[in-house]
């Protein structure tokens, strides 16, 4: 059985291709054509504000219009082929960002929202402790608010004005 070999190359051949394999261009493709997915999805003044350049701006607006599944696809992978030739960093980062930005809001929220709850359901107690934590409170006008809210919640089962008043001056002390 004769075996084959890969001749050696000469000094005077050209030299193997150095570059990326297939796969790694592939997969930084697929990074791409994702990264490109997410953008579609940014309102108008987050993506406005990544400052792309303006063919791929124009086909992230014309994505978010196109209902045809097949459509879609083709337009996001020219999204994808547009976002190979920029540099991903300065987009990652502020997407990175605006990420953060959400989820130091959304805790912001919570914590503002079991104060509430606390205030609702907690009593005296839950009001003493608010005021524990925060010298400078008006003891009156906090009370006058949390009572206006039980009132609600116990007269319609939901919250209403005085809860949403409630919601405001916590997010407002709790900063």
């Amino acid at each position: 059985m004769k075996r084959f070999s890969r001749p050696e190359p000469d000094a005077e051949s050209e030299p193997l291709f150095d570059g990326p394999s297939k796969s790694v261009l592939k997969r930084d493709a697929q990074r791409a054509q994702a990264l490109g997915e997410e953008l579609i999805g940014l309102n108008d003044a987050d993506l406005t504000a990544l400052k792309l350049p303006e063919a791929l701006h124009e086909a992230i607006v014309a994505a978010r219009s196109i209902a045809s599944r097949g459509g879609g696809a083709r337009q996001r992978q020219y999204i994808g082929k547009l976002m190979r030739d920029i540099d991903l960093t300065q987009v990652r980062e502020a997407l990175g960002a605006k990420a953060a930005r959400s989820a130091l809001e959304a805790q912001r929220f919570q914590r503002v929202e079991n104060w509430r709850t606390r205030l609702l359901g907690g009593g005296p107690a839950a009001l003493t402790a608010l005021q524990e934590a925060y010298p400078a409170l008006d003891a009156a006008a906090w009370r006058a608010r949390v009572a206006a809210a039980q009132q609600e919640h116990e007269r319609t089962g939901a919250g209403g004005a005085a809860s949403r008043e409630l919601f405001r001056a916590l997010r407002e002390l709790l900063g």
